[in-house]
């Protein structure tokens, strides 16, 4: 018997009138996905022999998503994505068994690793319609399922509704688990006492319906908090790599209705304490910013940023090289493989909490914004953070952001953004924040620019004349029109819908299609602004050669 199934069948024994009794009314009615599969056993792989087993198949709006129990680091290149369907002749065999008919085959996308034991293979749409997607060895045959498909099951699981990751928070002996689909208000704390974390492994009975199941502690937009069962709260280092997944109430007071949501999650067992903690780290997530990671890292290095965590949202472009290559330089910088699509201010929430080991502010901010001080050019960030950490009340620092415009430009500024664009907007929009990660309320709950705290603790504004955000926003319109297509947060609406043109978080005027308006380059100056730009070559350009660090990083 494997270490895994003696855990549970302890679980099992412990305490099973407590864990199993259901909260609520015997007329609760239960209802579950078919494609739920959170409680397939997760067995390590150790033998030396490349070996993949589909686990998970997601479709997203432009690709899919499936996920691989594997022992090593998949090449794009051993994999192949395969559209298949079943006819009825195929199905007719005397066995019952089916064989798919396939129909089409692409190259894989991308891979990459997504934890210790399980890896991401990223498939194209096909040309196709009404088929099925696996994947199989190059020129081979499909790879080996997990135990909950069965030949004939086809389906595909939405991404509009599941649960997707999970993390452990020793402190509070809880899982923080992230959900999409709940629809709950956005910005705002939700009612706990309707949802439920539920944990285990299928293959403990043979209908899937053993579950160990917890009250929800906090409930926030995309992210539930659930107390650990308690058979793992002594020795929290038996739950990691164990499925949950989440259930809601809905229906009416008579005829509660309780769903159990459809998983990909297992529980991440990282972030044990470090002896001592950095002052400052920055967490952001980027897609296909790679380019622009150089200056931005080796500046705010500058400035006091000691630790970076890049949540890489299905980037394309060379940024795994780029990340690698600034680490290796010292720079500190590891990235976080996020392929959820449009969840920012829960990888945020993630980020907070991974990063509370080990940093005593975090801040987050984009790969576009800069801090800059404009009356004081000595002055370091690590320094600003390091003199708020002795107080008693303040958990966040807020900066003004100034929107800086394509300023003349028609291409990108080859010394890099910093010097590149002079001309903003005049009013500065927004803030962004610094926290004390282990000073932010239960919920995680933010929306991008800022926490939301625990009670008592507060906030400070940064004077304007003491520090501010440049936001190189409004860019030449070829990297503009990039950033049109793809917004990350949650609850920012895409360009190309026809909703909220007043918003800050769009550009006015701009409409829904990615044509350049009449003047781009001219567009969004009111006040030349050279302040960080005469900085920069005054203090980090080469006297001889006059390139700035990101510069010749890139010779």
């Amino acid at each position: 018997m494997s270490s895994h199934h003696r855990f549970f069948l302890f679980f099992f024994n412990f305490n099973t009138a407590t864990l199993l009794r259901p909260p609520l009314a015997l007329s609760l009615l239960y209802s579950s996905a078919t494609s739920n599969s959170i409680l397939d056993p997760l067995t390590p792989l150790t033998s030396s022999t490349p070996s993949f087993t589909l686990q998970h198949r997601i479709q997203f709006p432009n690709h899919y998503l499936l996920l691989l129990l594997t022992n090593h680091h998949i090449n794009p290149h051993q994999l192949e994505c395969v559209y298949y369907y079943y006819t009825n002749a195929s199905s007719s065999s005397s066995s019952g068994s089916t064989e798919p008919l396939v129909i089409e085959v692409q190259p894989v996308l991308s891979t990459d690793r997504f934890d210790e034991s399980r890896s991401i293979a990223r498939c194209p749409f096909p040309r196709t319609n009404g088929t099925a997607v696996d994947l199989r060895r190059r020129g081979g045959n499909l790879i080996r399922r997990s135990s909950y498909f069965t030949m004939n099951q086809t389906v595909v699981q939405s991404w509009e509704k599941g649960v997707y990751e999970a993390s452990l928070d020793r402190e509070s002996n809880t899982v923080v688990v992230f959900v999409k689909g709940l629809n709950l208000r956005p910005h705002k704390v939700s009612d706990p006492t309707h949802f439920r974390c539920h944990f285990g492994f299928k293959n403990l009975n043979k209908d899937g319906s053993f579950l160990i199941t917890t009250r929800a502690v906090s409930v926030a937009q995309e992210v539930v908090r659930c107390l650990l069962p308690q058979g793992v709260r002594n020795n929290t280092d038996r739950a990691k790599g164990v499925g949950v997944t989440v259930s809601h109430l809905s229906g009416n007071f008579r005829h509660p209705v309780r769903t159990i949501l459809p998983s990909v999650a297992r529980i991440d067992g990282k972030g044990k304490k470090k002896r001592g903690k950095y002052e400052l780290c920055v967490c952001t997530m980027v897609w296909n910013q790679g380019s622009a990671l150089r200056e931005w890292v080796m500046y705010h290095a500058w400035l006091g940023v000691e630790r970076w965590f890049i949540y890489d949202n299905n980037s394309d472009d060379d940024i795994e090289e780029v990340i690698q290559d600034l680490d290796s330089q010292g720079f500190n910088v590891t990235r976080q493989v996020w392929p959820w699509i449009k969840t920012q201010e829960a990888g945020f929430s993630h980020c907070a909490l991974k990063a509370r080991d080990e940093c005593k502010w975090v801040g987050f901010f984009d790969v576009d914004e800069f801090f800059y001080f404009p009356n004081e050019f000595h002055h370091q960030l690590g320094s600003v953070v390091a003199n708020y950490s002795s107080s008693r009340s303040i958990a966040e620092i807020r900066t003004a952001c100034h929107s800086f415009g394509p300023s003349g430009l028609r291409s990108h500024p080859k010394q890099g953004v910093t010097v590149g664009y002079t001309c903003r907007l005049q009013s500065p929009e927004r803030h962004k924040s610094i926290v004390r990660p282990d000073l932010l309320h239960v919920s995680l709950l933010n929306v991008v620019h800022h926490f939301q705290l625990r009670e008592g603790f507060r906030y400070v504004n940064m004077p304007e004349g003491s520090a501010v955000i440049n936001h190189y926003k409004y860019q030449v319109w070829d990297t503009f029109k990039a950033k049109f297509f793809r917004r990350v947060a949650t609850y920012v609406v895409d360009w190309q819908e026809d909703q909220n043109k007043g918003s800050k978080d769009r550009a006015p005027g701009l409409g829904t299609e990615a044509i350049e308006p009449p003047n781009w380059h001219l567009r969004f100056c009111e006040v030349w602004d050279t302040g960080l730009k005469d900085f920069l070559l005054s203090y980090f350009a080469d006297p001889v050669t006059g390139l700035l660090p990101w510069d010749r990083s890139l010779l």
